[in-house]
């Protein structure tokens, strides 16, 4: 790795002097940071709000300092504190959530949950996710040129194949699906939102209770027959709720993203389907050696793109030093993914995408203990995508001026809105 940048040490200002919108750790400027994210320092304290007396919080981005508090679960929580109801309550909701328990219950969870996503284990779901994929292919050409991706491709696979995984029979996807997206629209309010949450939150109570009885070869059934009572009914379905609604957004961002950064990039397309080796020989189809590269340029891809934003945020369990700066107890820390991911102490020149780059350390599944469960689900199913796209439609172009496609900045993932590609 190279050595790491020298940044000047960010000295702890008056709050008023650094006040920045909420949301900055989500400014883009198409795949990259924007300005003024990229300004920020690489630890500094951040008001949410318009007035000297609002809230604030810790923001990190350099890749030292992200990795530091990421893989730190001793001093700093993911467990969110409900003051009143105890140190050891959660909302039912929450149950079951990762995201939201610190060793050692999260350590008991997830010992659980990490044998169904080996690569071992999910190449038995590779064909459903090609037939998945093969399938809104069809509609895709079917359609004809003008066809957007985003509907027709990115959008829908994602959520058919958690819905594979988990277990949900193709007759109950399209309702069940309908509410995922639906509560994950953050242009409805949040009460009609939560509707379709609890319902889709009930069809798993439902589901959860069929396995218990007959237990079947899917997700759920495994961890009934492997783990029995070890795992509550709510649990499960709290697992099953996070896989959803993390991987039905990421991976719809990163198959448009990288759809977009391929036909930006066409040189190193070759590399990405696994047709030349990193060196630039010629690698074509030659079995393992064709494959590690792709699988190579792939983690490029994702390191470059950094859908996610931020990983969920950190409380501080103790006061902890980071580099100058003295984070307290109880203060709040997010960690730019995207910024960790772009600092020039990971990789040389990391603004440039190259497939052919040495595999680096990056963040964007985070880091730690909450390194992201289903990464390896996640890559296999971008390494179909991509392939599959490419081998129906080899002339894929896009089919409007670059300059129209519009890219979405929300809290959880980035991505584009439209797609249209003609062949």
């Amino acid at each position: 790795m190279p050595q790491q940048a020298q940044r000047q040490a960010p000295q702890q200002q008056p709050r008023a002097q650094q006040a920045y919108p909420e949301l900055l750790y989500t400014r883009r400027t198409r795949f990259d940071p924007a300005d003024d994210l990229r300004a920020a320092p690489s630890l500094s304290r951040y008001v949410i709000g318009p007035n000297e007396s609002d809230e604030w919080v810790w923001l990190a981005t350099g890749y030292t300092e992200v990795r530091r508090i990421l893989g730190d679960h001793t001093n700093f929580s993911t467990r969110r504190r409900w003051g009143a109801e105890g140190p050891n309550w959660r909302p039912p909701e929450l149950v079951g959530h990762l995201m939201d328990y610190d060793p050692p219950e999260h350590t008991r969870l997830r010992q659980m949950l990490t044998p169904e996503f080996t690569v071992r284990r999910l190449r038995r779901l590779e064909p459903d996710i090609t037939a998945i994929i093969e399938e809104h292919l069809d509609t895709v050409e079917a359609t004809g040129p003008g066809a957007d991706l985003m509907p027709l491709f990115a959008q829908p696979v994602p959520g058919e194949v958690l819905c594979e995984l988990i277990g949900v029979p193709r007759d109950d996807r399209p309702e069940f699906l309908r509410h995922c997206h639906r509560h994950l629209d953050f242009s409805r309010s949040r009460k009609v939102r939560a509707a379709d949450g609890a319902a889709f939150s009930r069809y798993l109570v439902s589901m959860v209770a069929r396995q218990r009885k007959d237990p079947d070869d899917g997700f759920i059934g495994a961890l009934v027959r492997e783990h029995g009572d070890d795992f509550t009914d709510e649990e499960m379905r709290g697992v099953c709720v996070l896989l959803i609604l993390a991987g039905i957004d990421n991976i719809e961002g990163m198959i448009g993203l990288g759809v977009l950064a391929m036909l930006e990039n066409p040189d190193q397309l070759p590399l990405l389907l696994g047709e030349r080796d990193g060196t630039g020989g010629p690698g074509a189809g030659k079995g393992d050696g064709g494959r590690l590269a792709s699988d190579r340029a792939l983690d490029e891809l994702i390191r470059y793109m950094s859908v996610a934003n931020a990983p969920t945020p950190r409380t501080a369990v103790n006061d902890v030093r980071i580099g100058d700066q003295l984070i307290k107890a109880g203060e709040t820390v997010i960690c730019s993914l995207t910024m960790a991911n772009r600092d020039p102490g990971l990789t040389d020149g990391p603004d440039r995408l190259d497939l052919a780059r040495e595999p680096v350390a990056h963040v964007a599944f985070g880091h730690g203990v909450h390194h992201c469960l289903g990464a390896a689900l996640a890559r296999t199913e971008l390494r179909i995508a991509y392939k599959a796209l490419w081998r129906r439609f080899p002339e894929l172009r896009l089919a409007v001026p670059v300059e129209e496609v519009r890219f979405y900045n929300r809290a959880l993932a980035h991505g584009v809105h439209r797609l249209p590609v003609a062949w």
